[in-house]
Order: C-alpha cells, then structure tokens, then sequence
C-alpha cells in the first residue's frame, strides 16, 4: 500500500554532510509523523530526528546541531541534512512514517551512510 524509498547516501570523509531522502507512495503522507533512524552493526536501532504532521521536530542529543529534518507533503518527501558528520554516524538510515489514524508504521528500506578518512 505505502512504499517508503531512501536515497542519498554513500561514503563521506569526517566533517562532511550529506543529505538523504525518502520518496513515499501514497495519499495520505500530510498526515504522517515521519521520522529518520539508524542502525549501526551491533547496535540497537535509534531515532534520529521525527518531524510531525504538525512540523514539529526532535532530534536525538546525539545529532543536535548537526542534522536538519524537513518535509516536503506536495512531494511526498521526508529529507535528512546532515553536516559535521562522524564516524559515530556510520550506519544504515531508514524512513519512518506513522500513520497514527490506522495505527500503522511504515518502513524503507534503508540507504548506507559510511563516515570514514
């Protein structure tokens, strides 16, 4: 039914930025919180940033200052910014969309970031 589809990602050097991007399908992406998380090998899956139907954002402590959440609902994409990147930033990053008016998640994929001189 929603189909969630990162880009974006690939190897930058310490200091860098990148910039994902997911594309969803569907009608109802304005009423989505939408989020962005991330998994490192061995580690636990974690939020990133969320941003809501609302606009609001949060962000881990982890990322503040660094990464920027945006919409974009006529495009039906959710963006990721990300400046002064770390090697602790390392990991596959998926999309998140909640649809809380079904009580439904939906995920991407994911897209590699790789943080490495």
């Amino acid at each position: 039914q929603v189909q969630l589809v990162e880009s974006g990602g690939g190897l930058v050097q310490p200091g860098g930025s990148l910039r994902l991007s997911c594309a969803a399908s569907g009608s109802n992406f304005g009423r989505y919180a939408l989020g962005w998380y991330r998994q490192a090998p061995g580690k636990q899956r974690g939020l990133v940033a969320s941003i809501t139907s609302g606009y609001n954002t949060n962000y881990a402590d982890s990322v503040k200052g660094r990464f920027t959440i945006s919409r974009d609902n006529a495009k039906n994409t959710v963006s990721l910014q990300m400046n002064s990147l770390k090697p602790e930033d390392t990991a596959v990053y998926y999309c998140n969309g909640n649809d809380e008016y079904y009580g439904v998640n939906y995920w991407g994929k994911g897209t590699l970031v790789t943080v490495s001189s």
